[in-house]
């Protein structure tokens, strides 16, 4: 590979190269304190000074050449940041290399636009089986039962049918997703809840759209907050509850236009099922997960094992005292992976810790929460609302925790 030195670099080529490393790996996933603590040191090794700052909207640069000059800012306006793992390790691997001094900041604008035009490591069909995994495995995590299975499965990938479309016919269609989901769904099971009364409408609905829940944006607005990050938590926190808002009026709406035209048996649910088969749908839900996240092939059984031990944190800590310890155990256990894993292998610690935490999440209980409220349920619909900023809360200290017991290497 060729060599360089940081003398090498020009002032306006670092800062066009730097902006649009940036761009590239915010578009990607990477969380705003992993992307400016980065960007800090790969402009410091290329020989100049930066600041940066990044919120969901935005990314706003400034450049340095000299300690006693002006800076040069660049503010660059973004859509909503997505989750594409794969990508994103390429480009950690692309920043690894120019810190190295390995490769040259024009080979690695070039290789920047390569990964941009990259195909998604998995396709339209792994992905709708991922869809149906999570689905099936999230209603018997809530404790449904078996008819209540089936109906999440076929609705999640109708909802990732519902994906491929709105991505195809543009933003408005995107920003409309959250309602209209959720309202095909509920509208969906509720004609089914005529003939088949045992059906849970929340838990069917609410497994249907998971992969869309905003519970990551609302747990990294708090997470963010914690720490300091006061514009882009913000952000995060009220995006996220915005979307989830959306999501609820879907399916309210959903219930009621079918109420108006026919009687809504209320019949209690049937029998769950056993237990026992988390032992099968936990490890299909996991795999779901890392696949709909686009993360890598050469890091998926990591990503998996960063996800299992999240979860055993979560079965631990519930055992021993409740669900709240649960999710802090949890984290904390998957951070420490994370954190060993990247000091091993060099490789960006969201790949394996983004799927983790996304399992952990309370996006869930925010949305039970909201259906009680709409359903006229103010007391158990305020007190699972509630719960998510516990949820996220715990989260917040777990990662805390977890990044002093092994202290994080700087990557994306």
């Amino acid at each position: 590979m060729n060599q360089q030195n940081p003398e090498q670099v020009s002032f306006d080529a670092t800062c066009r190269f730097v902006i649009k490393l940036g761009l590239a790996s915010h578009a990607y996933g990477s969380t705003p304190d992993r992307l400016e603590a980065y960007l800090l040191r790969l402009t410091e090794a290329l020989g100049y000074r930066g600041t940066f700052q990044s919120t969901p909207n935005n990314v706003e640069f400034a450049f340095q050449e000299q300690p006693d000059q002006w800076q040069k800012r660049h503010l660059a306006t973004t859509p909503v940041p997505g989750l594409d793992l794969d990508k994103l390790t390429r480009v950690g691997d692309i920043l690894n290399a120019v810190v190295a001094k390995e490769i040259t900041v024009v080979d690695a604008s070039a290789q920047l636009d390569e990964i941009a035009k990259r195909p998604v490591p998995w396709g339209k069909i792994a992905n709708t089986f991922s869809y149906a995994c999570v689905g099936a495995g999230l209603v018997i995590l809530l404790g449904g039962g078996w008819i209540e299975v089936l109906a999440g499965t076929l609705l999640s990938m109708l909802v990732y049918g519902m994906v491929l479309f709105a991505e195809r016919t543009g933003t408005r269609s995107t920003d409309w997703l959250p309602l209209s989901t959720a309202f095909v769904v509920a509208t969906l099971v509720t004609v089914a809840k005529i003939w088949i009364p045992e059906l849970n409408i929340v838990f069917i609905t609410l497994a249907a759209v998971a992969v869309l829940l905003p519970g990551y944006s609302i747990s990294l607005g708090i997470i963010e907050l914690v720490t300091q990050q006061v514009i882009s938590g913000t952000m995060n926190l009220m995006s996220g509850f915005v979307y989830l808002v959306k999501q609820i009026a879907g399916a309210w709406l959903g219930v009621g236009l079918v109420s108006i035209f026919f009687t809504i048996p209320t019949t209690s649910a049937g029998t769950t099922v056993n237990r026992t088969w988390l032992w099968l749908f936990m490890p299909l839900l996991i795999i779901g997960l890392c696949v709909i996240f686009q993360t890598a092939r050469r890091d998926f059984l990591w990503a998996c094992v960063a996800c299992a031990i999240a979860y055993g944190g979560i079965v631990l800590g519930s055992f021993i005292v409740n669900a709240n310890l649960g999710n802090f155990l949890g984290t904390i256990l998957a951070v420490v992976f994370a954190n060993l894993w990247a000091r091993q292998t060099k490789r960006p610690i969201s790949i394996v810790l983004l799927p983790a935490i996304i399992l952990l999440v309370s996006g869930s209980i925010g949305f039970r929460g909201l259906a009680a409220i709409a359903e006229g349920k103010t007391d158990v619909g305020v007190q699972q609302f509630s719960q998510m900023f516990i949820v996220a809360l715990t989260i917040a200290a777990g990662l805390l925790v977890g990044n002093t017991v092994v202290r994080p290497k700087v990557t994306l």
